[in-house]
């Protein structure tokens, strides 16, 4: 017996998790925060489906929190296997799972409600975590053999390759958006029976992506010459050092002059510090650049303020000036208070840079809102609201395809995931017309035995 469960990411973007169940084992692929609204809402405070002790093992495809984000809940309630993923993985999820364990915490004093899980949880779910290398097959569970596979997505991100039974299971991960300034490009498996694909942008296609860096340019151009404050809210992993790399290009060029441009996030300044202990996950070309000195996270005008004190002081530097600060989907943290502040700016734009979750503030501002509430207030919406979809980390419908078509062996049959409804279904019919191959949408919840 082989079955899959879907448990979430399943006709929505964000709350990833699989289980994959065999006579003798049961293995967790994800095991995914909801996103997109209030932390402890919800699918996040309801009961696991499964006995958490019951799990044999835990394979994270990477660490964004709507993969790794209720990993410490179960841990909490009772599993006691090993967590499987990429050296990056392992260190990006202990940094992430600290503060959204903060977060929920200080939502959770808010609301009168018992959080999912708390500070005290992310070290023993630290501790269980076994790191493995990319093609680097390893026995989990009797019967189940694992094998990762570069995503492209982040650094660190892995398709998982699942052997049981002579069935070669494949679940995607998020899928990058090759090629990207850092990361080398997303690599398709070798062989698949059934394959599990994100589609996160399955019914769209970014622009070019030779023209992103063009576009940061003409953005900070009208920035300078408005003299107005470009604010980016950008996820810490990933998103951050990807514009940082683009930016020490440009400045490094002579393409921009030196202007201020503050990262002001203490996550952030983490993630680029793991991202520097990581260098031989890039891809060829930028570990050249480092050989010869060029240092992507040093530049001049470049500032990290770690500290509340700093991240006020901003406010006191006249601009034109760039703050780069998280919340990626601006659902909290310091970019609310610039948020504040510069939104009814008519010379100032917000540049949008990444996948915005339904009922996020960020969504709402995409989607040409006059008006935001933050902390109690009501801001109107002056300054411009812009987008680069060419900066988004997934691939798009075309890159998705193209990694699927990749795969030297056709799958019997493939499940579109990790998207809205729209999205899903789309990338299923362009699967199913496109390239004739079965492919179905599964519902949160259905559980399908593979023949």
């Amino acid at each position: 017996m082989i079955a899959i469960s879907f448990l979430g990411g399943t006709r929505e973007a964000t709350g990833s998790q699989f289980l994959l169940e065999t006579d003798r084992a049961k293995i967790l692929i994800d095991c995914g925060l909801h996103q997109g609204c209030h932390f402890c809402e919800g699918n996040n405070l309801a009961p696991f489906s499964y006995d958490p002790a019951a799990i044999d093992a835990v394979v994270v495809t990477h660490a964004h929190l709507d993969h790794s984000g209720l990993l410490p809940k179960l841990v909490r309630e009772g599993f006691r296997g090993r967590i499987f993923a990429t050296a990056p993985t392992r260190d990006f999820s202990e940094i992430l799972l600290e503060d959204s364990a903060g977060l929920i915490e200080e939502e959770m004093r808010g609301r009168g409600k018992e959080p999912p899980y708390g500070p005290p949880d992310v070290a023993p779910t630290i501790a269980r975590f076994t790191p493995l290398s990319y093609r680097e097959p390893q026995e989990i569970a009797p019967g189940v053999s694992i094998e990762l596979f570069d995503a492209g997505h982040v650094l660190g991100s892995a398709s998982v390759v699942a052997e049981v039974g002579g069935k070669r299971i494949v679940f995607s991960g998020d899928l990058g958006n090759s090629p990207m300034p850092l990361l080398k490009d997303r690599e398709s498996p070798d062989r698949a029976d059934y394959v599990l694909i994100e589609s996160t942008y399955g019914d769209r296609i970014h622009e070019d992506r030779n023209e992103r860096r063009a576009k940061l340019h003409e953005m900070i151009g009208t920035t300078i010459k408005q003299k107005g404050t470009l604010l980016i809210p950008a996820f810490a992993f990933e998103r951050t050092q990807e514009l940082l790399a683009e930016m020490n290009t440009l400045v490094e060029s002579g393409r921009i002059p030196r202007i201020p441009v503050f990262v002001d996030s203490p996550l952030a300044i983490k993630a680029t510090a793991i991202y520097q202990r990581y260098s031989s996950y890039y891809n060829p070309r930028e570990q050249q650049a480092i050989r010869e000195g060029d240092l992507p996270f040093q530049f001049p005008g470049l500032r990290f303020t770690k500290t509340v004190e700093e991240s006020k002081e901003i406010n006191d530097v006249p601009p034109p000036k760039i703050i780069i600060a998280g919340s990626g989907m601006m659902q909290g943290g310091r970019v609310l208070h610039h948020a504040r502040r510069y939104l009814s700016d008519p010379h100032s734009t917000l540049l949008i840079v990444g996948y915005q979750a339904a009922g996020s503030l960020g969504r709402r501002l995409l989607t040409h809102a006059r008006r935001a509430r933050i902390f109690s207030e009501t801001v109107a919406v002056r300054a411009r609201v812009r987008a680069i979809g060419g900066y988004s980390a997934h691939a798009d419908q075309e890159g998705l395809l193209d990694w699927l078509s990749a795969i030297p062996s056709r799958p019997k049959k493939v499940f579109p995931v990790q998207g809205e409804p729209a999205a899903a279904l789309a990338l299923r019919n362009e699967i199913r017309d496109g390239l004739g191959i079965e492919a179905e949408v599964p519902f949160r919840g259905e559980r399908l035995a593979l023949e």
